[in-house]
């Protein structure tokens, strides 16, 4: 009788911690801006703390963070800003960040990943040639115009690249409010490197059927595709 009873009040200790364990981790209140409160943090969170739900005003969710143009003046002829909850208070516990990408003329961004995020690329001005490569180190890229949509998947190198004649900016949505970002290249290679020239240089000769873009030179970038 006593084994029994030991063994229904495992069933029941088990039973409550599965319910307790697959339990919705969704927020208990309808939004948690960020709490820029500075004050000695004693207690660390996986995320940012909330601000008191009596002080949450509308200025909580809305920035104009990406309202203006990155500095493009560089080696690679491109900028970008990301905005996450740490900027941005009304994205905390949202699960989002957004990230505005700048492209100069033969401006490239550089394969890089995050480990934490989906991201969704929306072009809002220009021509871009967009693109990711899969753990088969097959490279999928699109020419994108104003207007179309493409996406990275979680935790793949990806890369994108102005393929017109005049500034291009994307836009993008990712899922984490902490995407991360893994550059491959910073890490190996210096940005004014050959090397990344050639890279990008494969990259965008890998797929068939690319011969109408003509205005790849990136710095050194000799391809006519």
């Amino acid at each position: 009788m006593t084994n029994h009873r030991t063994i229904i009040v495992s069933s029941m200790a088990f039973f409550f911690w599965f319910v307790i364990s697959m339990a919705d981790f969704d927020n208990l209140q309808d939004a948690c801006p960020t709490s820029t409160t500075e004050q000695q943090q004693t207690v660390f969170f996986n995320g940012l703390p909330c601000k008191n739900p009596t002080t949450i005003i509308a200025s909580d969710f809305k920035t104009s963070k990406l309202n203006h143009g990155g500095d493009t003046e560089n080696f690679l002829r491109s900028a970008t800003t990301v905005v996450t909850a740490a900027d941005f208070p009304g994205l905390n516990t949202l699960g989002l960040s957004i990230s505005r990408t700048d492209l100069d003329v033969n401006g490239m961004v550089i394969p890089h990943s995050h480990p934490r995020a989906s991201e969704m690329m929306f072009v809002w001005r220009g021509s871009v040639r967009a693109g990711f490569i899969d753990t088969e180190k097959k490279v999928f890229q699109k020419l994108l115009k104003e207007g179309d949509v493409f996406v990275f998947p979680r935790g793949l190198l990806h890369f994108c690249l102005n393929a017109g004649y005049e500034a291009a900016v994307a836009f993008s949505v990712l899922n984490s409010q902490n995407p991360g970002v893994v550059s491959i290249t910073d890490a190996m290679f210096e940005f004014d490197s050959d090397v990344v020239k050639v890279i990008m240089g494969r990259l965008i000769s890998t797929t068939p059927g690319m011969n109408t873009v003509r205005n790849v030179t990136s710095h050194g970038f000799d391809h006519q595709l």
